[in-house]
């Protein structure tokens, strides 16, 4: 077995990206070990080796185990025995793929931050890379791991709702209302193009929303009518988006994404209604959702109260009532990654009922940003996504 021979203990893990101020790269750490399945090795977590050894320190990584880039760490991991069995992503947009390819083509697994890269090429050729390596996969788009959001897929799939007609999802925020990118480090990189990618607040949040409707729904996108917004002076990426959705079969949707929205901190909310009944669910209050049979009155399903199905009562942590939200959805993600990892150290195939983000969801994300694109260039056509 080698490096892997270790078939129940805590999984290795590396990152690369997320040092110390970093806020995504906290939450990736705390992720990994609300669930005791991780534990923390090694990393290259800054682009400079000065900040790289400073945040390691911060951290406890052992000085042997900070690399000062992304390459040297991948090599030398690759050889210890002891080295990294996976490896969290949480660098800009535009290092995903190149950071990726390096640990894919060691075998070591890789758990990637969204959007998967920062252009449908780069996707196209991650995927392809994905599809040599012996790795598994995992793109972090927590929202589809909460209990809620498993109990509205489970309901859709069901059919309690019978054949979707509409589905309305949305994600305002208003952190870049004003010009924020000479003062804030992450506004700074998503307003570049060369590290954000073409879409701005579509890329960074609307890709959030567009996966977590054909997460719940199952739908497939047949064609988008996208008008992308540029309402701040200077912004080189979209921060307002309002696009309307296809899906084949007759279902029609709409998406507004905003980060110019005032008095909205993080208002991700989903609707799908159909021939019986729809749903209702917003982030902010992650623990409820509303469902409406056709004809009777609203009522209400809670995180691990009555009525829940398994898909959501297996993800749940704590009894009903005590609050579960963001930092649970990620460690989802990741102890979901990890029952795949695990089985893997065997060449066992995944439990059947693990589910996550894979390269597959990744890859339409970026087709979806590239659509919008497309779209708001033709002042809002109609296309087809590539």
């Amino acid at each position: 077995m080698g490096k892997f021979e270790n078939r129940t203990g805590k999984i290795r893990l590396g990152m690369v990206g997320g040092g110390s101020g970093a806020f995504i790269g906290g939450v990736h750490r705390i992720a990994s070990r609300i669930d005791d399945k991780y534990e923390l090795v090694a990393g290259a977590l800054s682009s400079t080796p000065e900040k790289a050894a400073i945040s390691a320190q911060e951290i406890g990584l052992p000085n042997d185990r900070s690399y000062a880039n992304y390459v040297e760490m991948a090599k030398r991991e690759a050889r210890l025995k002891d080295g990294i069995e996976a490896v969290s992503i949480v660098t800009p947009n535009h290092m995903h793929f190149p950071v990726a390819r390096e640990f894919l083509k060691r075998g070591i697994h890789v758990i990637c931050d969204k959007p998967l890269t920062s252009t449908l090429a780069d996707a196209k050729k991650m995927a392809a890379a994905v599809d040599k390596s012996d790795a598994l996969f995992v793109l972090t788009h927590n929202y589809t791991a909460y209990p809620m959001m498993r109990q509205a897929r489970a309901m859709v799939r069901d059919g309690t709702l019978g054949k979707i007609r509409v589905v309305q999802v949305e994600y305002p925020q208003d952190w870049m209302t004003d010009p924020a990118e000479a003062d804030n480090k992450q506004a700074d990189w998503r307003n570049d193009p060369e590290r954000s990618g073409a879409g701005g607040a579509t890329g960074d949040i609307g890709t959030h929303a567009y996966n977590l409707a054909r997460f719940v729904t199952g739908l497939e996108l047949e064609s988008l009518a996208a008008d992308l917004q540029y309402f701040v002076d200077g912004r080189l990426t979209d921060d307002n988006a309002h696009v309307m959705l296809r899906f084949h079969g007759g279902a029609r949707g709409m998406l507004w994404c905003s980060q110019v929205a005032p008095g909205n901190e993080n208002g991700l909310r989903i609707r799908v209604f159909g021939e019986k009944g729809g749903l209702e669910w917003a982030q902010e209050n992650p623990t409820n959702l509303w469902f409406t049979p056709n004809g009777d009155h609203k009522r209400l399903i809670t995180r691990n109260g009555v009525g829940n199905h398994t898909d959501a009562m297996r993800v749940s942590r704590t009894p009903a009532g005590h609050p579960e939200g963001f930092f649970e959805a990620f460690a989802t993600i990741y102890s979901e990654a990890a029952r795949a990892i695990i089985a893997h150290r065997t060449g066992d195939a995944p439990p059947s009922d693990v589910t996550f983000p894979t390269i597959h969801d990744g890859v339409e994300g970026m087709a979806f940003i590239d659509a919008c694109v497309r779209s708001s260039k033709r002042d809002a056509a109609w296309v087809t996504i590539k």
